[in-house]
């Protein structure tokens, strides 16, 4: 008896701790309202030294408070359900998300990451910490080539110009303000798949929530993770409402790798394959015409 009432308490603390880790949209009540909201110089997916992008995040340009762009959650037209996907230091959550490098000698200096407080003005973020694997994180023969759970490798963190929000608050709440931060990497890839393992710290008493990626129209949007005792265990980022796979928006920044070595042929070693060619030429026609 004892021992399934354990179970059962088990169960019900697993079930809060994951639906903990989730902002839903089904618990947001009365949260439409105007903050105060600050410019933003961030260009999503522009710039030169993009790389590569996991995103999109932005699903409605211009069409927030201010004329900030919108990532908007497609919870009546779709059913989806998560508004963003927890990954505090506090309570010891992660996420991660993988990328491909197709070539060897990827140069990545530093990662975009984006996340947001409720009813906290961006950016809030204070730390982000990072983790990097040669495999999905977790699984055996999976290793960490990089980085660790505590050290602090964010370089800056600004309002990214993006606000998340519900169909029903797109234009007339700006609560869930995105920030996006700047992390420190320095470091080279070989070509390979990588999965990229992160946590964030605020000032702010709500999160930080990743806002998953957000295209028109689709509820299954990736493949991402996460982990609910601090990098021991890894499962799907999966919507609370469709139970769909869901990924999430990061930004690589550095110098691609150099281009494959082109071979030509010197243009006097040409010119004298052609006349070779001519000489030998001439020679068999000469040879022919005797006999």
């Amino acid at each position: 008896m004892i021992k399934s009432v354990f179970i059962v308490w088990m169960c019900i603390f697993v079930t809060l701790s994951s639906a903990a880790n989730i902002e839903d949209v089904r618990e947001q009540t009365d949260l439409i309202k105007i903050m105060s909201q600050p410019e933003s110089t961030y260009a999503f997916g522009g710039g030169g030294n993009i790389l590569y992008s996991n995103g999109p995040l932005i699903n409605s340009p211009g069409t927030g408070i201010g004329g900030a762009d919108e990532s908007i959650l497609q919870d009546l037209s779709l059913g989806l359900n998560t508004l963003g996907v927890g990954h505090q230091q506090s309570t010891g959550t992660r996420v991660s998300d993988e990328f491909i490098v197709e070539n060897d000698g990827l140069f990545v200096e530093t990662i975009d990451f984006f996340a947001y407080q409720t009813n906290e003005q961006a950016s809030s973020i204070t730390a982000v910490n990072l983790q990097i694997w040669d495999g999905p994180p977790g699984q055996i023969g999976s290793q960490i080539i990089f980085g660790d759970t505590t050290t602090n490798r964010m370089l800056s963190t600004q309002f990214s110009g993006i606000l998340r929000v519900p169909e029903l608050d797109s234009g007339a709440s700006n609560i869930r303000q995105i920030a996006v931060s700047s992390v420190f990497i320095d470091l080279t890839f070989d070509a390979g798949t990588y999965w990229l393992d992160w946590q964030s710290v605020g000032s702010g008493a709500s999160g930080p929530w990743a806002p998953p990626i957000s295209i028109t129209g689709s509820t299954n949007t990736g493949n991402a993770l996460r982990s609910l005792d601090n990098g021991m265990t890894y499962e799907p980022v999966l919507d609370a409402g469709l139970n769909s796979p869901l990924g999430l928006p990061f930004v690589l920044r550095g110098t691609p790798p150099p281009p494959a070595p082109v071979n030509f042929i010197n243009p006097f070693m040409l010119l004298f394959m052609v006349l070779l060619t001519l000489i030998i030429g001439r020679a068999y026609l000469t040879d022919q015409s005797i006999q």
